[in-house]
């Protein structure tokens, strides 16, 4: 039987590109673990797509996950099967040009392999306390490593 653990993951980035940080938080039962980081020129994609995988790549053995998210971009990405029409395409997209963030889309791929995890859109800065928390990792990793 596999753990049953919860992610909860945000990216942040002040300019859109520029200073970015990323905030998730695993919880397996009574056990919590935050993580965070910087990247001093980045997009909020990106970071949202880090955050998410920082988590995954934390746990220690195949486990089952829900991965709760307010980013559209990487729960579509996984929920709507953009991912699995990558994979088919060559990682092209539906203009046929490369998937943009490739590297960690594929990273993310990987993870999904090993895990067994189910993409849960949350509405952001909406009160959820374990998604405002991540926002608040996030935001803290840009704020210690620049002058924002």
């Amino acid at each position: 039987m596999q753990k049953e653990v919860i992610i909860y993951s945000d990216g942040a980035c002040s300019g859109n590109p520029g200073p970015g940080g990323w905030g998730t938080v695993l919880i397996y039962g009574a056990h919590r673990k935050e993580l965070s980081g910087f990247e001093p020129q980045t997009t909020n994609n990106r970071m949202e797509l880090r955050a998410a995988l920082e988590g995954l790549q934390a746990l220690k053995e195949p486990c089952s996950v829900k991965l709760y998210s307010d980013s559209a971009y990487l729960v579509r990405g996984f929920n709507e099967g953009w991912l699995a029409n990558w994979l088919k395409n060559g990682w092209k997209n539906s203009k046929k040009e490369p998937v943009e963030n490739q590297e960690l889309w594929k990273a993310l791929y990987e993870m999904s392999q090993k895990h067994k995890i189910e993409w849960i859109k949350v509405k952001g800065h909406a009160g959820n306390p374990e998604n405002e928390r991540c926002d608040k990792l996030a935001t803290t990793a840009i704020k210690e490593n620049t002058d924002i």
